[in-house]
């Protein structure tokens, strides 16, 4: 090593002095061929080659020094974005950025993560911050990514009063399964919210936080179902949801921890905790709660988000009306043929 930087040469005697460079990157297939014909006895020159100009690989490393990614966004985001783009990097860092089309963003990049369609999705929305990053910088004119239909993916379901059911019969209150799963269902906290709430929180008869993922405040009322999980709690931490060892969960642990409960409680595996965050806001809907409150419960940054909840609950509502009318008419209509049948019986 020589400030601070590792280099790798090969040396077949030890006293002799003879040392023959080898390439920086012991990985690569350039250093495995200098490697052998040095061991032959035959030294050759490393291929050094270039980096490709404006390259995908360029473009991230430009992205992540950006004010858009170094100001713009969440501490807890930045991880998951960084997440993402490393492995764009690492399979498709060497693409030259102008040469990307329609046809090899598909081919190239998408159509390998066929059967991971949250995969291939979260990368198409990654491709596209760094496509508009690249036209910003004028290394691109057009996005070659319109017309690029979005993956489809199984979007999260709520919950089914059975399941629900099933859960609590599992879990008793006083069990932190219960307490996280109250947490979840009466006030919609999502997993990056409910590891880290506190006890602090707790407002009289409200449960107040800020949406790690948007820093969106929510203040709801303390709901029964709520209020007996927490007086059946121990407090004994700061925060509410803790480990065996008396430590707050992290993100990945905390959704580990309920996947367990779920799977204890004989629950599908496409009951997922994030559903419980759904079956809030139908809840809220099916109690004729407005798109407005659900907005607010929610912390929702757009009114459209909490509509659909209310368009889902206005058609359960629509469902259920007209099967009551179906069975009013056919009443009707069998009291109308009852009472003919009497009268023709009576002119006889």
């Amino acid at each position: 090593m020589i400030n601070g930087r590792v280099y790798y040469s090969f040396r077949v005697r030890r006293g002799d002095g003879k040392r023959i460079k080898l390439p920086d990157d012991p990985s690569s297939n350039e250093f495995m061929a200098a490697y052998a014909a040095a061991l032959a006895g035959n030294a050759i020159k490393p291929v050094v080659i270039k980096p490709v100009e404006r390259s995908i690989n360029a473009l991230i490393t430009s992205y992540l020094q950006s004010t858009e990614f170094r100001d713009g966004l969440r501490e807890t985001s930045k991880a998951g974005y960084r997440s993402r783009l490393e492995i764009i990097r690492r399979e498709h860092g060497h693409r030259a950025v102008v040469g990307m089309t329609k046809d090899r963003i598909k081919e190239k990049i998408l159509d390998p993560l066929g059967g991971k369609p949250g995969a291939a999705l979260d990368t198409l929305k990654k491709m596209r911050i760094l496509i508009r990053h690249a036209i910003e910088k004028k290394w691109l004119q057009l996005d070659p990514s319109l017309g690029i239909k979005r993956p489809k993916t199984r979007e999260v379901r709520a919950w089914t009063d059975a399941e629900l059911a099933a859960y609590e019969c599992r879990w008793p209150l006083g069990t932190k399964q219960r307490t996280a799963y109250e947490l979840m269902l009466n006030v919609g906290t999502a997993r990056a919210d409910v590891h880290r709430a506190t006890w602090t929180q707790i407002d009289g008869d409200g449960f107040e936080y800020a949406r790690q993922k948007t820093g969106i405040p929510v203040a709801v009322s303390m709901a029964k179902g709520l209020r007996a999980a927490l007086d059946a709690a121990p407090r004994k931490h700061v925060t509410i949801i803790n480990t065996e060892f008396g430590k707050p969960f992290t993100v990945d642990g905390f959704s580990g921890f309920m996947r367990d409960a779920i799977t204890e409680a004989g629950l599908p595996i496409d009951c997922r905790p994030h559903g419980l965050r759904k079956t809030f806001g139908r809840l809220l809907a099916d109690a004729g709660a407005s798109a407005h409150d659900i907005m607010a419960a929610l912390g929702h940054l757009s009114l459209k988000e909490a509509e659909r909840y209310t368009r889902e609950a206005d058609r359960r509502r629509g469902g259920r009306r007209a099967i009551a009318s179906l069975d009013d008419h056919k009443a009707n209509r069998l009291s109308q043929t009852s009472f003919d049948r009497l009268g023709q019986q009576a002119k006889k």
